[in-house]
């Protein structure tokens, strides 16, 4: 009896017959496995004597050993290395099972020869089922060699690794995607490197820099990180109109090297503000190009319907917005922007809501023209180069330093969210600054070399155009210029139009190219002569001239075409002839006449997209200079030019231009087209 089951155990002898048979049954296995193993052997050295038959008797020899196994003849050291491999584990298996059955066979007949006979239950044999061996056949080694391929092929076109030296570091890498990704609100940032820099890691380093850095301060901390390779990708977080806001920062790609993070590219700033743009249809296409500086104190009245005006343009000094209001009757605004509120006077608030809302109704498209007159209250607004030493009207903005470019964006933004709807008004045009090429009189700050002078302005201008462009995508922002081309005077402390133009560009183009416009000041020269097609020494229909008018305003569309000035698109940037205007002093005949050839000129080049003639009513302190280019005299009398600019868009134009031909000397107006 069975202790533990309760069970009779199986008597002696019968255990004894058990294993008897067993062992027979083993025994006649082992003969029919030895017969056929015998029998293998034997077909075996018959197709290999067959085989040595037919092949060089030193190849017979070795192909002789090599087939023993029964496999295919051909395969690889690697397949027969595989074969051996799993053969010789099947042996030590098949060894390990013998000796257990071994011992355990003699086990029971120790401990049969101890028990007592006892009548056994009925015994049946089980046998496993034999799970054949796996052939891993050609695929393995195919995939183990096209795996090794790819690897070395991987190897061989890993990036180059570089040493960094004075000459390449500053422009190892070049950024070249710098968006704000509509879908998730966060900055993408691309870089891409001819090879890869040697450093203290495997990494590049993305960092935010403000405006005014030149190189990353050493409290810098990284925003995000990427393995070294010919093309990087990186996201920060945009933080739009919070105290950390990244709207306006710079992006630059840095590596570690000996302990420090040195920058190898040059900084980016984001491309596509109007991504986030509350407003997307702000922009009002005009239905000509015929517009005016319009007088504030003829607004109200019927003149700008009888003249049929169909753009109009009104001066914004910033420095006027800001402050308390004084009188109750108009309270002060208090504008937050990235975490600072700004007191905004609301009764000079009040004079741009009625001129713009009376603009916008009358179906006017309007621009604003955003200057910077100095006030001691806030000297902020003003670069740190232009707070004295000048009594220029207006002055450089201040992108300098980051009280400026505080100002500058809460200002930008606050104009465009005020003007971007319907209860205020609309702007569909903005000019930063006032001919900036003439420091002097009218973007005053201490001569400087002039790609110090651009750098100053271009920082500045991106600010607005950001600020902008972040509330009203379809708004344009333009750079001013004036008549001054290319004069390369010598000692000039002033700038040539063209060389501002190529600087700005190439300074715009290298940090994340937007789309800015040109709003050009073509007056005639002198200012006096309103004869544009008297000929001049300073007047030339070449790049190299002096002064730019209207007789040859082909030259600036012409400059424009070439392929390092196009926008995003591929397009010539808009220009806005923003301010042009002829005195009456040498006759009214001869200012209508000069308003005529310019305006059917312009009409000529579809890249014009406006004329903003200067100005509605004589100014007073001009036409003691001789400057009256007034539509009415200062004591609003209506001028020849009057009826000339009011039909010279619509179908009776002829009637009231032909009188031009004669005055000009010609028979056609096509004549002075180029």
């Amino acid at each position: 009896m069975d202790l533990k089951t309760g069970k009779r155990r199986k008597p002696a002898k019968e255990i004894k017959r058990k294993i008897a048979a067993n062992k027979e049954r083993k025994a006649r296995k082992a003969e029919k496995a030895g017969k056929a193993d015998k029998d293998r052997k034997t077909e075996n050295t018959g197709k290999a004597e067959k085989d040595r038959k037919t092949e060089t008797e030193g190849r017979a020899e070795k192909a002789g050993k090599t087939e023993k196994s029964g496999k295919r003849t051909g395969k690889s050291g690697t397949k027969r290395l595989t074969g051996w491999l799993f053969a010789g584990a099947a042996a030590l298996l098949a060894g390990a099972l013998g000796l257990s059955v071994f011992f355990l066979t003699r086990s029971w007949e120790e401990e049969a020869e101890k028990l007592p006979e006892v009548k056994p239950p009925e015994v049946t044999d089980s046998v496993e089922p034999v799970i054949p061996e796996e052939d891993m056949g050609d695929d393995v080694t195919e995939h183990i060699v096209t795996a090794g391929n790819a690897v070395w092929e991987s190897f061989k076109k890993r990036p180059e690794s570089h040493e960094l030296t004075d000459a390449n570091t500053a422009s190892f890498a070049s950024i070249t995607e710098c968006a704000i990704n509509p879908k998730t609100q966060r900055v993408s940032i691309t870089a891409e490197g001819d090879g890869i820099p040697k450093s203290d890691d495997k990494y590049y380093y993305l960092f935010a820099l403000n405006t005014y850095d030149t190189a990353i301060p050493q409290d810098a901390e990284y925003l995000a990180r990427d393995y070294k390779d010919s093309e990087v990708s990186f996201s920060a977080s945009l933080n739009y109109n919070l105290s950390g806001s990244r709207l306006y920062k710079k992006f630059a790609v840095a590596v570690k090297k000996d302990g420090n993070y040195v920058q190898v590219s040059t900084p980016s700033y984001i491309t596509n503000p109007e991504a986030i743009a509350k407003y997307t249809s702000v922009f009002q296409q005009p239905a000509s190009i015929k517009g005016l500086l319009v007088d504030p104190n003829r607004m109200r009245g019927g003149e700008l319907d009888d003249l049929g005006v169909k753009q109009a343009a009104y001066n914004i000094p910033v420095a006027r917005l800001l402050g308390p209001t004084s009188n109750p009757a108009y309270p002060t605004i208090q504008y937050t922007y990235n975490g600072r509120t700004y007191a905004i006077n609301g009764q000079v608030v009040a004079e741009y809501d009625l001129v713009f809302g009376t603009l916008t109704a009358k179906g006017i498209t309007t621009t604003a023209i955003i200057l910077n007159n100095y006030s001691g209250a806030y000297p902020q607004l003003t670069h740190p180069k232009a707070r004295s030493g000048s009594t220029a009207p207006y002055t450089m903005f201040n992108g300098a330093e980051e009280s400026g470019v505080e100002y500058i964006a809460a200002i930008g933004t606050f104009l465009a969210e005020r003007y971007s709807g319907n209860a205020h008004g609309r702007i569909s045009n903005w000019i930063i600054a006032n001919e900036i090429n003439a420091r002097k009189e009218w973007n005053y700050m201490a001569h400087v070399d002039i790609e110090t002078y651009v750098e100053e302005y271009a920082r500045a201008f991106r600010v607005f155009y950001t600020a902008i462009k972040s509330v009203s995508s379809s708004a344009r922002v333009y750079i001013s210029l004036d008549q001054q081309w290319d004069r390369n005077i010598k000692n000039n402390t002033n700038y040539d139009g063209r060389d501002i133009l190529d600087v700005f560009n190439r300074n715009i183009s290298s940090k994340g190219n937007i789309d800015w416009g040109v709003a050009q000041h073509p007056y005639n020269v002198p200012l006096t002569e309103p004869r544009i097609w008297k000929a001049s020494n300073y007047v030339k229909h070449n790049a190299g001239t002096s002064m730019m008018t209207m007789e040859n305003i082909e030259v600036l569309i012409n400059y424009l075409r070439q392929p390092q000035f196009l926008d995003s698109n591929g397009q010539v940037r808009s220009i806005l002839i923003s301010e042009l205007g002829y005195t009456s002093t040498g006759g009214q005949a001869l200012q209508a006449a000069a308003f005529a050839y310019a305006y059917y000129k312009m009409e000529a080049y579809s890249e014009i997209d406006g004329f903003l003639l200067n100005r509605q009513t004589d100014a007073g302190e001009e036409v003691a200079q001789g400057l009256a280019f007034g539509l009415n005299d200062a004591g609003g009398g209506r001028k020849q030019l009057y009826d000339v600019f009011k039909y010279i868009d619509t179908p009776n134009h002829a009637a009231y231009t032909d009188f031009a031909k004669e005055i000009i000397g010609i028979s056609s107006w096509s004549e002075i087209v180029r």
